[in-house]
């Protein structure tokens, strides 16, 4: 009976070791790989609090602001909000989403850079999920003119 208690007690002990060993482990990897996400307000606001963290950077794409290099492969825009009352310079290397312009939603991944500028390792834009079946009689080749003269 005395060896059965102790066996019990042993194997308590050792779960809520072993328990608080995996959370210990699981909580400290988890802060490291934490991302936040802001808004152009919330990273201006930060300053330099704001420089070297991952962070996604939400709001859209500001008007007049899509600058490409002369060779196509780096991208420099603005995120704003909706009311554009805050903005931030972002900048990004590489092609970006096909339905990337102005004036769409969009959530940039990086990181703030010491000189204000928000350098992007990945750009995603917003979009919404309502599919709009073509109107009845319209031929396909249409569709196609509309995309082509949108780029």
């Amino acid at each position: 009976m005395k060896s059965d208690t102790k066996r019990r007690i042993a194997l308590v002990g050792a779960l809520l070791i072993g328990a608080t060993g995996l959370g210990t482990v699981m909580m400290g990897s988890m802060g490291e790989n934490l991302v936040y996400f802001w808004d152009a307000q919330q990273i201006l606001e930060a300053g330099d609090d704001a420089v070297g963290a991952t962070i996604r950077l939400g709001g859209l794409v500001e008007e007049g602001s899509v600058d490409w290099n002369a060779d196509g492969q780096e991208l420099a825009f603005r995120v704003t909000e909706a009311t554009g009352a805050y903005s931030v310079p972002a900048h990004a290397k590489g092609a970006p989403p096909q339905m990337f312009r102005e004036g769409i939603g969009v959530v940039v991944e990086g990181t703030m850079k010491p000189d204000g500028t928000f350098e992007c390792d990945q750009v995603m834009v917003k979009h919404s999920n309502e599919y709009k079946a073509p109107e009845e009689g319209v031929d396909s080749k249409e569709l196609y003119k509309t995309l082509e003269e949108e780029f």
